[in-house]
């Protein structure tokens, strides 16, 4: 069978040997623990960020292998998912934004957990994986074997009076602007773990893996943190002083960058007590970034009941687990916060994969990888067949060699609409490509025009500060990239 996701035989059919190999000493089809966690940008300490606090994964890093460079293909969470779950890019399924959905856009996908039910597995669903809705369309129940479990009920944030008196008031203002009944985008409370949302989950996950554990299972476990509202038990809170706090070092817009580059934080702006316009005050800009650590830290916390478990129950000989954030986040960087950018901060994604039997646990690889190989690697390891659709490259090969030549670039893009939702036939699209020294970025738009070029060299200058796209010296090398972009990811596959 033709395989467009797998770039080479020889590097197939050592994956398919590999994970022969290692599943012939226990007879059993791997089990799959899949964990997202929402807007975490790598911002750990297995990413080498000293100050934060995320023992679990980083034992979870040292069990297996990290991906130094890998991206999402659209840096928001609805098509991001969609893109990995499906195994197909954004172009194809047309899913830009959060307003369209898998089973709308392409009814007859076969999707990543779809796959594995057909296979014999049980897959659950419990938290954010594929987007908010507990039913179709946000959800797809043609992927799991069970309704999927939302969140928890009651679905709360906020505990505090400060906060219950600020939604409150908020609501019994006759014009709210275009404020949701929102408190602040951050608060810390003396509550438990499992009074919010991702400690529910993390109990539902728990309670799932003792259910299942005799056959094989596809647990797909999705936490919302460090998702906004930033908002946690305090004792996370209490693990960065306010102190110690400071801004970014660039928290100024990048050089000569076009405008469409940049969008207006207009996510941090629907939260109450955020200016709807003009710069956020230093002081909530140092609570949005320590609240922002402080739910890495509580997110990490339910990451290691969940794998605590997994070892407990015997099964983590047999189950691979997989770890990723669904998009990169800006905290203040280039004068941006949230994500919904074609920057470096806005695509770069963490992503850690465990292997039972793994010999190279513990290292990383510099490989460029995308969030559409996930699936077709998790095929290849659990001796799936490989959909021919898909639209990534199985990255198993690197799982015993880390420094295999890969990739020459990965691909991602993001359209700035005018309004929330992006419109093909009115605003332009950003596609933007990470080779191993450059980003580069072109917009283009409806009339196929190019409107904006971004050019930063990642090696002189990695927060992107200043596009050197116009710069003249850099003519031949804009032109090189250009033609590189163009030929798109099927010519930046890797090769023998």
């Amino acid at each position: 069978m033709k395989r467009t996701s797998v770039a080479l035989p020889l590097l197939l059919g050592f994956g398919v040997l590999y994970a022969e190999q290692t599943q012939q000493k226990t007879d059993k089809p791997y089990n799959v623990l899949f964990i997202s966690l929402d807007d975490l940008r790598p911002d750990l300490g297995c990413y080498g960020n000293p100050v934060i606090k995320s023992p679990n994964i980083d034992q979870l890093a040292k069990q297996g292998l990290l991906f130094e460079r890998a991206y999402c293909q659209v840096a928001v969470c609805n098509p991001s998912r969609n893109a990995l779950l499906s195994g197909l890019r954004p172009d194809t399924t047309g899913i830009y934004d959060n307003s369209k959905y898998i089973r709308v856009q392409k009814p007859d996908a076969l999707t990543l957990p779809q796959h594995f039910k057909n296979n014999g597995y049980i897959t659950l669903s419990m938290g954010k994986i594929y987007h908010h809705s507990e039913s179709e369309p946000g959800d797809d129940p043609l992927s799991w074997s069970e309704p999927m479990f939302g969140f928890g009920k009651p679905y709360r944030q906020w505990f505090t009076k400060e906060s219950d008196d600020f939604i409150k008031k908020l609501k019994s203002m006759p014009d709210r602007g275009k404020k949701a009944a929102r408190a602040l985008p951050y608060e810390a409370a003396d509550q438990p773990d499992d009074d919010y949302p991702d400690g529910k989950t993390a109990l539902k996950a728990i309670e799932q893996l003792q259910r299942v554990k005799d056959q094989p299972f596809f647990l797909a476990v999705g936490f919302i943190k460090p998702h906004l509202p930033l908002c946690c038990p305090q004792k996370y809170w209490d693990l960065y002083p306010a102190a110690t706090m400071k801004l970014p070092d660039n928290y100024y817009p990048p050089k000569d960058v076009p405008p469409m580059a940049l969008q207006s934080n207009y996510e941090m702006r629907s939260y109450g007590g955020v200016p709807e316009t003009g710069p956020i005050t230093d002081e909530m800009a140092l609570n949005i970034i320590r609240g922002y650590r402080a739910c890495i830290s509580f997110a990490d916390a339910q990451v290691g009941r969940v794998i605590d478990e997994l070892d407990r129950l015997g099964l983590r000989e047999n189950t691979i687990i997989i770890l990723w954030g669904d998009n990169g986040y800006h905290l203040g960087e280039n004068s941006l916060w949230t994500k919904m950018t074609n920057f470096e901060l806005g695509t770069h994604v963490p992503l850690i994969i465990s292997v039972p039997r793994q010999k190279t646990a513990g290292q990383t690889t510099k490989a460029l990888v995308e969030f559409v190989d996930i699936y077709p690697s998790l095929a290849e390891l659990c001796g799936l067949t490989i959909p021919p659709e898909l639209e990534g490259t199985s990255f198993v090969p690197l799982i015993n060699n880390p420094d295999l030549p890969w990739k020459k670039a990965a691909f991602s893009q993001y359209g700035r609409g005018r309004s929330s939702s992006y419109n093909a036939t009115k605003d332009p699209m950003g596609y933007t490509m990470r080779t191993d020294r450059y980003r580069y970025t072109e917009w283009i738009a409806p009339d196929k025009k190019v409107v904006g070029v971004e050019l930063y060299d990642q090696q002189a200058d990695p927060q992107d500060n200043v596009n050197l796209a116009n710069h003249p010296e850099q003519k031949n090398l804009v032109a090189e990239l250009s033609k590189q972009l163009h030929a798109g990811w099927k010519a930046a596959l890797p090769r023998n």
